[in-house]
C-alpha cells in the first residue's frame, strides 16, 4: 500500500482538518464565497485555471461522502448550489467540473467533505 493512502487511511476519523482552520481564519485562504453555512476558497494548487474547494463550515461528521446520512441532505444539496453561485460569480458560462473526492482510493485528501469547482479550460473524459 502507498504511503499516501496509508497516511489517507489513518485521517478517516472526524478530527479536526487543516479546513478547520481555515474556516477560524488560523490558516490563510483567498475566501471567494461565505454564508453561514459554507465557505468557499481558492485550492492552493490548482488543477485548472479556476480551482475552487467549497466546504461545510460544520462538519457533523461528514468527513467524505460515504458518510453521509439523511441528516446531510441539506448541506450536500447546497453545497452544490453555492457551486453554481461561485461559478456564475467566477465567469465559468461556458461550463465547468464539480467534483467530490471520496476516500483512500477516491484520491481523498482532507476529511472534511469538500466540493472542487474547476473550469476556465476545457476539461477532458475520461477524468482518470
Amino acid at each position: 500500500m502507498s504511503s499516501e493512502k496509508e497516511a489517507a487511511l489513518r485521517r478517516l476519523d472526524d478530527s479536526p482538518t487543516i479546513f478547520d482552520k481555515i474556516i477560524k481564519k488560523e490558516i490563510p485562504s483567498t475566501v471567494v464565497y461565505e454564508d453561514e453555512k459554507v465557505l468557499a476558497f481558492r485550492d492552493i494548487n490548482p488543477q485548472a485555471p479556476t480551482h475552487i474547494l467549497i466546504i461545510p463550515k460544520v462538519k457533523d461528521g461528514l468527513t467524505g461522502l460515504a458518510k453521509a446520512e439523511e441528516r446531510h441532505i441539506e448541506i450536500l444539496g447546497y453545497l452544490l448550489y453555492v457551486a453554481k453561485v461561485v461559478a456564475k460569480q467566477e465567469g465559468l458560462e461556458d461550463g465547468y467540473r464539480v467534483v467530490i473526492n471520496d476516500g483512500p482510493s477516491g484520491c481523498q485528501s482532507v476529511y472534511h467533505i469538500h466540493v472542487h469547482l474547476l473550469g476556465g479550460r476545457q476539461m477532458n473524459w475520461p477524468p482518470g
